[in-house]
């Protein structure tokens, strides 16, 4: 998200950062973490280093390629050949992405201009890894972010799809949107920062749907509209929002800020903060009368 959009068309609640409730770490003790706003691990923000993420990417590989000699070819032309964690990323990003007709050369090149030349989706991609590990118990390191994780990926490809949209290349922007691994997120969607997209395949945001900072979205999720409206018709998720796997939200109705919304769950009502969401009892009675 660039600088310019980090306040466009968002209420000041989906900026703000609230406070982490209560019971949340009960449920979920690894994906909600307490974490009030989207921030680097403590130790990474008192390092010396410019850029403490790509550092830290960058000593994982040289541990896991000498770890396995096998891969050392691997971890040289992903990470260690890259003079920054943007280039680095595009190259994971363009070689996924290829296919006959879009070559990954040319789609480096593309991801290379937008995250080289956007600061605000500099800050998002550092921010995402941080979310990634500290949210994802399947994401061992911060290089295994940058290397395989498809929710990472599909996340930043909305990021570069999203700059893209903003500057009238809806074209290409759509192109890129119709390319990423089962996950349909919308290129004018507005996504915040420290977004942990988990597995990522199923996951449908639409085209005004709006996502605050620090939202951890489960596998299957959908912020769709109902078919009955034109205009601003797709959900506002606040920050430090869960929503479990195959939970649907639909209409342009608010969710507020740390809610946790149960995995299957239709919601079709504003939620006020800090509450627990399920339908899935109510999914059933309904299931019940009509068949």
């Amino acid at each position: 998200m660039s600088e310019h959009e980090a306040k466009e068309g968002q209420p000041n609640s989906l900026r703000s950062f609230s406070s982490w409730p209560h019971h949340l770490e009960k449920v979920f003790p690894v994906y909600a973490m307490g974490i009030p706003s989207p921030v680097l691990d403590s130790s990474l923000n008192n390092s010396d280093c410019l850029d403490p993420i790509w550092e830290a990417v960058r000593e994982e590989a040289k541990s896991e390629a000498e770890k396995e000699p096998i891969l050392s070819s691997f971890f040289y032309a992903t990470i260690l050949s890259h003079e920054c964690l943007e280039q680095a990323l595009a190259f994971a990003l363009a070689n996924r992405l290829q296919n006959p007709t879009l070559s990954a050369t040319q789609l480096m090149d593309v991801f290379c201009n937008v995250m080289k030349h956007d600061k605000g989706i500099q800050q998002s991609i550092r921010l995402d890894i941080q979310a990634f590990k500290d949210r994802d118990p399947a994401c061992l390191s911060y290089c295994s972010a940058v290397l395989y994780m498809k929710g990472y990926h599909s996340l930043q490809v909305y990021r570069v799809a999203h700059a893209l949209w903003n500057q009238g290349r809806k074209v290409l922007a759509l192109a890129l949107q119709s390319r990423v691994w089962g996950v349909d997120i919308h290129p004018a969607a507005k996504i915040g920062d420290g977004i942990l997209l988990d597995h990522g395949t199923g996951v449908v945001i639409g085209e005004t749907a709006i996502v605050g900072n620090t939202v951890s979205l489960m596998q299957g999720v959908t912020l769709g509209d109902t078919r009955k409206e034109t205009g601003d018709r797709h959900p506002k998720v606040a920050d430090g929002v869960l929503i479990g796997a195959h939970a649907t939200i639909v209409g342009n109705i608010r969710i507020g800020e740390c809610v946790m919304i149960v995995a299957g769950s239709l919601v079709l009502q504003e939620v006020p903060p800090h509450r627990d969401v399920s339908s899935v009892k109510s999914l059933w009675l309904v299931y019940q009368q009509r068949f």
